[in-house]
């Protein structure tokens, strides 16, 4: 009978010990286990939004860039065409300049032209006259009027060099 007393007492020790196992410490590693998996579940959860949320922010600054590559363009396109017009404005201006100071020169050319042409016809009617009274002082004898008359030329013609450098 010790057997069975012995056998009866683990039993019996073995049942309370299983009772007070399930009673007061199943339920505190039950809650343990609980909230470890719930950690777990927790941290999984972070994890995969972090993964959304790095992934969305990888998108946002794939656009963001996109977005300014773009604009970055736009403004390299205005600058340019803002260069192209300055460019064509100067040359405008620089043609207008220069027609303007062409007109200027033909303007003051002209005027030379007219001045020194006056100036040559007065000399002629100078000469003319000078011309006119040495014939006039002198005997009227043909030889005498051939010589006074080309040496008028030679002084026209002289005279006439002298003014076409000018």
């Amino acid at each position: 009978m010790n057997i069975n007393a012995t056998l009866l007492g683990q039993m019996i020790t073995f049942a309370i010990f299983i009772w007070f196992s399930v009673k007061f410490v199943w339920p505190l590693l039950h809650k343990a286990l609980d909230e470890r998996r719930k950690k777990i579940a927790d941290g999984l959860e972070a994890a995969e939004r972090g993964q959304r949320d790095l992934e969305l922010s990888q998108h946002k600054i794939k656009d963001q860039l996109y977005e300014a590559r773009t604009q970055a363009a736009h403004i390299i396109e205005q600058a340019n065409q803002r260069g192209n017009r300055l460019i064509e404005d100067a040359k405008t201006k620089a043609q207008t300049e220069g027609e303007h100071l062409i007109t200027i020169a033909k303007n003051e050319i002209t005027q030379e032209y007219a001045e020194t042409k006056d100036k040559l016809r007065d000399q002629m009617a100078t000469l003319a006259v000078a011309c006119a009274e040495k014939v006039l002082q002198e005997k009227i004898d043909v030889a005498i009027n051939t010589k006074l008359i080309d040496q008028v030329i030679q002084e026209i013609a002289g005279n006439a060099e002298y003014t076409h450098r000018e």
